[in-house]
């Protein structure tokens, strides 16, 4: 079960939120339509590497990260995003492509857009192709500790 150390962590900080189970999907767009959502309200991650780390974007699913300005926001002159070969053997208890905005579980710094901070929930993967999590946002600021910056397009 993928969703089982997710789950395990927000139950230990004792975080309410709704599971969602929907038929399979495997771009963000394609989650949100499964689950009836728009693509505004669902978040994607984008795994990107910052020199030689790997590091989490999390951003709306209709937006786009902007290498150029994470570039400029970090001060880092190494972005590029991560090739699916260098990050998947870090999410092993998750599909590839379906990993939850909690990089904290994974050893990886989070970035989440202005945008995404805005809002009063947050909705995302949660481990698979077939089930989403949707929570409080200021719950998962607080859990994740995310920079928040404006990265997106």
């Amino acid at each position: 079960m993928p969703v089982k150390t997710l789950k395990h962590f927000l139950d230990t900080n004792g975080i309410k939120y709704v599971s969602i189970i929907h038929s399979p999907a495997y771009t963000a767009q394609e989650v949100a339509q499964s689950v009836h959502m728009p693509g505004a309200e669902l978040a994607k991650v984008v795994i990107i590497e910052l020199g030689r780390k790997l590091a989490m974007c999390v951003l709306p699913a209709t937006r786009k990260v902007v290498l150029h300005d994470l570039r400029e926001l970090t001060g880092c002159d190494d972005v590029k995003f991560a090739a699916e070969a260098d990050f998947k053997s870090r999410f092993p208890d998750c599909e590839v492509g379906a990993m939850p905005p909690f990089g904290n579980l994974y050893g990886m710094e989070v970035y989440a857009s202005e945008e995404l901070a805005l809002s009063q929930e947050i909705a995302f993967n949660a481990g698979s192709h077939v089930e989403i999590l949707r929570m409080n946002y200021d719950d998962f600021e607080r859990l994740v500790k995310p920079k928040v910056l404006a990265f997106t397009t």
